[in-house]
């Protein structure tokens, strides 16, 4: 059994699958317990679009080569 707290509320999930889909789905920051360990974030990919990060921040890396 997989333990998720999420806020002041706890959920439980069968595989770890069923858990990370949950908590991609919320989009929020989720503790998530197994096997004696504890996995903490906010899960899901953001990434950049129209030249901007997630965070409104302008993305201006480049890869320079030699």
């Amino acid at each position: 059994m997989i333990t998720v707290k999420h806020n002041t509320e706890t959920h439980e999930f069968e595989t770890l699958d069923q858990t990370m889909e949950w908590a991609k789905a919320i989009g929020e920051f989720v503790t998530i317990e197994f096997d004696g360990k504890q996995v903490v974030g906010i899960f899901g990919a953001a990434g950049v679009v129209e030249g901007k990060c997630p965070d409104g921040v302008d993305y201006s890396w480049k890869k320079r080569r030699k």
